[in-house]
């Protein structure tokens, strides 16, 4: 029994040491382009936190929230392609934003074309640095791209 309780307890309470390091969170960007030469000037954050969460909510999230777990799983790929780049990683990230976008009902008036970027956000003493680790492909967004 006392050894079924040694097996089971860093289960129930996690180590301090369940990560080799802390360190910044890739954040993803997308920008809607109208043809694949454009260059993306205006990025847009790709699932923005929001400022206030609600206490009823925070109670709710914690028993039920598949999309921060779906979040979750793109930090993951965001910080695989860092690291290293597979297509695997890039068409999810590109695959997960094209389905917010036409969840949003964006689909219907926005460019033809979609690229997104990797960056991670530091502090620099009481500055913030935003540093870009990767830049994807322009994509064909919606199915018009004869532009």
């Amino acid at each position: 029994m006392l050894q079924t309780l040694k097996l089971l307890l860093p289960a129930l309470l996690p180590s301090w040491r369940f990560f080799d390091a802390i360190a910044p969170s890739p954040r993803i960007e997308f920008s809607l382009l109208q043809s694949r030469t454009e260059k993306s000037v205006l990025w847009q954050e790709f699932r923005p936190r929001p400022p206030c969460v609600p206490a009823s909510v925070m109670l709710t999230r914690m028993v039920y929230n598949p999309r921060w777990n779906e979040t979750l799983f793109l930090v993951s790929c965001a910080e695989r392609l860092t690291v290293n780049p597979t297509k695997h990683s890039q068409l999810e990230i590109l695959n997960r934003i094209k389905a917010d976008l036409a969840g949003d009902g964006a689909s219907e008036t926005t460019a033809p074309y979609l690229q997104y970027r990797l960056h991670f956000v530091s502090a620099d003493g009481e500055e913030l640095t935003k540093q870009v680790t990767f830049t994807s492909p322009v994509y064909p967004y919606s199915e018009d791209t004869s532009a």
